[in-house]
Formats: structure tokens, C-alpha cells, sequence
């Protein structure tokens, strides 16, 4: 996307992102408008999509930043009904996974690059450490990430799921993943049903996300407050459980039983094949 954007949209834009802390205008044009207007999308339409966009989507991932030029990273189209239906119930019976035309496994995968140097004679000492696992991560969001902007530049929807993390050696099973190569989210994308596009929900006010020159959190507790009287009033307004951010923050890391079984995860991990030395 191209062109330019007027001042009164852009406004909007970051008024509905931030609520009343909006940060001044800057540059902005429409692939910064689409960025900034996304929102996470949880019903689907049936409809196909055109011809091509799983490999134009995947074209955009590819062209993402990847560290050294590793490319530690894979992706699995899950179209299979009964897997789906896996996928589904590891990450809480999010119906979205079966609704959605397309739904992706993003993977950090390391398994490739190691077997490509046992092919070669010259195993990679470097891979068993947790750096491998965090670049191979990183990697994969950072092409995921590309992938969600290509894909509501063509006027389609989105949703992550990062719940597959639940339980890693299903999703491995399920999927048939090799050793070094581990499912660390899924990704939906569709048009969205009649009512379900959703509001852009607010961010944390720039004050407490950006820091000049040092960190600095002095202001943290009053920006937290205005923070939670907005996320308070966009809960409200979607049917949402009408708590704080604060409390919601405290309900998902509060307790290891909210994790929903991902205190276990570096144990699966090793058992995927990630020593995570």
C-alpha cells in the first residue's frame, strides 16, 4: 500500500488506538494506517480465498528479517479436519480455528539447518543452545508479523493463537514435526463474519513503552491507571468482562495454573529436541 493518509484519519486512527493518551501526528500513510487500525479477529466466513494467497502470504514472510540469514523457521497449512479439530481443543476450543479458510503453524525450526550439517559432515555444535531456540523464534514472528500485514493489506482478517504452546508434543504429533522443529503459535486468516470485525482495542499509553536514552518508570502507575479506566470502557462496550487491565494482567501470570499447562514447556521443548543449554 501507497499514498497518503489525511490528518483527520490519522487522528482517528491513533485516537482509537491510544483513547486519550493519542501521541502527536507524525509521517503516516496507508501501510501505517493499516498497521496501526488492525485488531485481532476470532469468526470467520466459510468463503475460499483467491487463488494464490497462502503462497503470496508466505512470500511476504519470507522477506522478513531473519537473523544471519538462518531462516530458522517454517510454516505448516493445516487444512486437515481432524487436525484442526487437535489444534482446536489444545488451544481451548477456539471455534475460530475451524471457521477460519486458512489456518497456519508457525514453527521455530532448527531441525532443518542441523540436518543439513550432518548431510555435510559438520554437525552444528551452536544449535542445542537456547539462543538457537529464541533466534528460531524470533524468526518465525517476525515472518508471521509480515504475513498478517500482507494479509489485511488484501482486506482480510487475522488472529494469533498462541495456545498451541498448551501442549507442544500434540501439536508436533499432530502435525508430524521432526526433532528441532516445535510449533510456537498458530495463525488464523479469513474475512470476518458480519459483526465480528471487532473495535481496535487500546495500547499501553507511549509513555510507559517508550524510554529516551534510559529507562525510566516513574510514571508508570498513573499511565497504568488511565490505561485501565480505557480498557474498562472498551470491555464494556464489547461484551466483555468489564475488569481492568491491571486484573487481567494478574489473572493470565497470576497463578502457574493460568498458564494452562506451558510451566511445562521448556521440558517439551527438550523433548522436541531443543536442549535449551
Amino acid at each position: 500500500m501507497d499514498g497518503m493518509t489525511s490528518p483527520t484519519t490519522q487522528q482517528a486512527a491513533l485516537a482509537a488506538r491510544y483513547g486519550a493518551a493519542t501521541p502527536p501526528a507524525g509521517p503516516w500513510n496507508a501501510t501505517i494506517a493499516g498497521m496501526v487500525e488492525h485488531r485481532s479477529v476470532r469468526g470467520y466466513r466459510p468463503d475460499p480465498l483467491p487463488p494464490g494467497t497462502l503462497e503470496t502470504l508466505v512470500a511476504a514472510a519470507q522477506s522478513a528479517a531473519t537473523s544471519s540469514n538462518l531462516q530458522t523457521w517454517s510454516v505448516v497449512e493445516v487444512a486437515d479436519s481432524a487436525a484442526r479439530a487437535v489444534m482446536t481443543e489444545v488451544a481451548g476450543n477456539q471455534q475460530h480455528i475451524l471457521e477460519c479458510p486458512l489456518f497456519l503453524v508457525f514453527l521455530a525450526d532448527v531441525g532443518r539447518n542441523e540436518r543439513m550439517g550432518i548431510a555435510e559432515g559438520k554437525p552444528l555444535e551452536g544449535t542445542p543452545f537456547l539462543e538457537a531456540f529464541l533466534v528460531a523464534s524470533i524468526d518465525a514472528a517476525l515472518a508471521a508479523q509480515n504475513a498478517v500485514v500482507a494479509a489485511e493489506s488484501l482486506g482480510l482478517s487475522t488472529v494469533y493463537i498462541g495456545a498451541l504452546r498448551n501442549d507442544t508434543q500434540r501439536v508436533a504429533a499432530t502435525l508430524g514435526l521432526p526433532p528441532g522443529t516445535a510449533g510456537v503459535f498458530g495463525l488464523c486468516v479469513g474475512y470476518p463474519k458480519a459483526g465480528a470485525e471487532g473495535e481496535v482495542k487500546p495500547r499501553l499509553p507511549q509513555s510507559t513503552i517508550l524510554h529516551r536514552g534510559r529507562y525510566d518508570a516513574s510514571g508508570e502507575t498513573a499511565a497504568r491507571a488511565a490505561y485501565d479506566a480505557e480498557m474498562s470502557a472498551f470491555s464494556q462496550r464489547n461484551e466483555m468482562a468489564a475488569d481492568t487491565w491491571t486484573a487481567r494482567v494478574i489473572a493470565r501470570n497470576g497463578t502457574i495454573k493460568a498458564l494452562r499447562g506451558r510451566d511445562m514447556l521448556a521440558a517439551a521443548l527438550r523433548a522436541l529436541g531443543f536442549p535449551l543449554k
